[in-house]
């Protein structure tokens, strides 16, 4: 999950604003004027009108809320891809994180069609992805990056995996990465997701199999999720994962019986940094110790439920191994110990 990001939404009560602090002005969406599916049923605001009456609008069908921390260059890009949607049924809120650049605060506070909010202090990661989710008023909210992009056709393509698969908890669309120049980039690691691990057409998976899927090998990019706001408030990050926290909520998604589909459709551009936190961690072999220690518990978790596919898949864990193989080669040239270590012990160890 990258540092910063952005949050979407789609249709549910609003959550009150005082609990995080005061908004700029608030976005209620270029709407569409798709009727609502029943899975989303409309919330009526009022507002003033024409005529010297009041019109009555429905709430978005995706909200999309992006903490801001980074690069003001880069999140420009980001806003702007919300913006071009082809289906305007959305809104759009921004958590800056108090990121002491003030370009983005200047740029976007007083346009009509976002909700800004300024944090007092930096409160990190973690806390922002958590008001994400409080804020949504939409059924389902998306938080990507803040250096991430939206296709033009990404609300119109998980509106529809919505209206497909009616009450569908998670929706990861197709994903095209690059680096932090903007260039195509597909790293190992993500021809292995793609090539491997990803289903070939669209697919919807649950409970055991979507847990079995997942912790064979994560193949999901979590900033391109787009969740359904009910489940996502149901469950929170797991302390003591911090690198892996991601995939560790999501196994607490299926293990409660919830679903994901997946639509091959491209609709996200996510966005690979080298230096990301990730990365460090990678490199300084704090990740691998954190998913041994996570495997553990979902291999536990999984024998609790009886999933005797996804428990076998947990002990296992043949490409959590063969990916600290492929970091092993890297480590030796760099000489460092405690990445070796790290490596050796996770490609052999229990």
């Amino acid at each position: 999950m990258s540092a910063p990001f952005a949050v979407a939404r789609i249709g549910l009560r609003a959550s009150p604003w005082w609990r995080f602090g005061e908004p700029i002005p608030i976005h209620r969406g270029r709407h569409s004027h798709h009727k609502a599916s029943a899975s989303v049923p409309p919330v009526r605001h009022r507002e003033d009108g024409a005529r010297g009456g009041a019109r009555v609008r429905t709430v978005a069908a995706v909200d999309i809320v992006v903490p801001y921390w980074g690069d003001p260059d880069l999140f420009a890009l980001t806003v702007d891809s919300v913006l071009a949607q082809d289906d305007d049924d959305w809104t759009l809120t921004i958590l800056d994180d108090h990121y002491p650049d003030l370009t983005a605060y200047e740029r976007y506070r007083g346009d009509p069609r976002i909700t800004y909010v300024r944090h007092e202090e930096n409160i990190g990661i973690t806390a922002n992805f958590a008001q994400a989710a409080q804020r949504a008023s939409a059924d389902y909210v998306c938080i990507p990056g803040s250096d991430d992009l939206l296709d033009p056709g990404f609300v119109r393509i998980v509106k529809g995996a919505i209206e497909r698969h009616p009450g569908v908890d998670v929706v990861q669309p197709g994903v095209r990465v690059i680096d932090e120049h903007g260039a195509p980039s597909l790293p190992l690691v993500d021809r292995v997701k793609r090539q491997l691990l990803a289903p070939r057409g669209e697919t919807v998976l649950a409970g055991q199999d979507l847990a079995t899927s997942l912790i064979r090998g994560n193949w999901l990019y979590w900033p391109s999720l787009t969740f359904r706001t009910d489940t996502l408030r149901r469950h929170e990050f797991r302390d003591g994962f911090p690198v892996i926290q991601d995939l560790a909520l999501l196994m607490d998604i299926a293990f409660a019986g919830g679903s994901l589909v997946y639509v091959p459709e491209q609709a996200f551009v996510y966005r690979r940094h080298e230096g990301s936190a990730s990365m460090a961690a990678l490199t300084g072999g704090s990740r691998f110790r954190d998913e041994r220690r996570y495997y553990r518990l979902a291999h536990r978790l999984a024998v609790e439920h009886g999933w005797r596919r996804t428990a076998r898949a947990a002990r296992i864990r043949i490409f959590s191994r063969l990916h600290a193989a492929t970091v092993l080669p890297g480590a030796l040239l760099r000489r460092d110990r405690a990445g070796i270590a790290s490596a050796i012990t996770h490609l052999a160890g229990p």
